[in-house]
């Protein structure tokens, strides 16, 4: 029997399939909005690549607490309960005890996400575009050499931040602000294993860094950019941080044997409006992935279930409901983390230096509060104050 994560259509496909619901994308998203439909609902999942949770995208990063609520197997995680956070000049060590870090293994929860999908699941298919007509959707794709009709009622887009469905149909604009990261994943088993590292600063200018140690003894070592606003990839700031004795300062290993992840985010302000007439955006497509850390995978796989219900209930009620809880679930806190990362992008070395130094005088749950994209009202007011302050300030010097 072939496993549904690693299966690719071979047969002669037909000209057209008729279904109630297409499902463009094979992440996480995608997959978990497949896992809640009903059994009565036909769905067909198209996945370009040929497999699930390859090519990985993505570092993993989630945290213990998430991980356990989803239900994802422990076995495809790795807790971690300190982080050490470096700029230029500035070092803070953060412990994580009260809410441990869940370092994910990324192609195992993709797969073990397949093995509960609804839908017909089709790997090695590319989405190519969709028209409307006055039953729903009529759309190409192509299989290998073969392009064929899908017709179907729904169309989810979970194409991420390609928005594949959206652009088709002139619905979006193309994103034009992104976070773009690599990775180097090796086998690392001198470091200590429940430690994780970030930086900033000159190292990576708009954006920051990680080290990650993962479920099998290796360390994922990643940089990542905003693009427009730096002008550098993230390759050449690779190569510029194994040159600049950066890891040695952080007690870092210097890679060998590595294999290469890369991937793209959307890094722009969050949007709530998520039903197009038929049309519904998820995931990456939804700018789901939170805006301090881009971390996304339990938020996908959260609203992605939550949408897969309101699907199989088949009313326009259920998904306006869907979209408002997402709404109230997000809007207000991706608008103040945006402000952040914009905030961040424009930070020289020296801002981060101060960045730093403050973290050191909050309380670990606040600051990790930050990086989960949760701000409590009194963090907000406390954010109000401060963004007061510099604009005082900011006067004061112009007067």
């Amino acid at each position: 029997m072939v496993h549904p994560a690693q299966a690719v259509r071979k047969a002669v496909m037909p000209e057209r399939v008729e279904t109630e619901i297409l499902i463009v994308g094979g992440g996480p998203a995608g997959l978990a909005v497949s896992s809640r439909l009903p059994d009565f609902v036909s769905s067909v999942l198209v996945h370009q690549d040929r497999k699930i949770g390859r090519p990985v995208r993505t570092s993993g990063g989630c945290w213990r607490s998430d991980m356990d609520r989803l239900g994802i197997p422990a076995e495809l995680a790795h807790t971690v309960t300190h982080a050490d956070i470096y700029s230029d000049n500035e070092h803070h060590s953060l412990d994580l005890s009260s809410n441990p870090v869940a370092v994910l293994d990324v192609t195992g929860v993709y797969r073990w996400l397949a093995c509960g999908t609804r839908s017909d699941l089709r790997c090695g298919t590319k989405f190519l575009s969709t028209v409307r007509n006055d039953r729903g959707f009529v759309s190409r794709v192509r299989a290998g050499q073969q392009e064929y009709e899908i017709a179907s009622r729904k169309i989810v887009d979970a194409s991420g931040w390609h928005c594949a469905v959206l652009r088709s149909l002139k619905l979006c604009e193309p994103v034009d602000r992104t976070g773009i990261g690599i990775e180097y994943e090796f086998p690392a088993s001198d470091h200590d294993p429940e430690r994780a590292v970030l930086f900033f600063g000159s190292a990576t200018p708009t954006g920051y860094g990680w080290a990650f140690p993962t479920t099998s003894a290796a360390l994922r070592l990643g940089v990542g950019v905003i693009k427009p606003e730096s002008e550098q990839s993230p390759k050449d700031l690779m190569v510029r941080l194994l040159e600049s004795g950066a890891l040695e300062r952080m007690g870092l290993p210097e890679p060998s044997n590595y294999h290469l992840n890369s991937g793209i985010l959307p890094s722009i302000p969050f949007e709530s409006s998520l039903l197009f007439d038929g049309v519904i955006r998820v995931g990456d497509s939804a700018n789901m992935a939170t805006p301090t850390l881009g971390e996304g995978i339990r938020i996908c796989i959260e609203q992605g279930r939550a949408l897969g219900e309101a699907l199989g209930k088949n009313t326009p009620a259920a998904l306006l409901s869907w979209e408002r809880s997402v709404r109230r679930r997000l809007a207000l806190q991706y608008r103040i983390g945006f402000a952040a990362n914009q905030r961040a992008a424009s930070y020289a070395p020296s801002d981060w230096d101060r960045s730093v130094a403050r973290m050191k005088t909050l309380p670990p749950e606040e600051l990790i509060r930050f990086f989960r994209n949760e701000f409590s009202g009194g963090m907000i007011a406390r954010r109000g104050a401060q963004a007061l302050r510099r604009r005082l300030r900011a006067a004061v010097s112009r007067s």
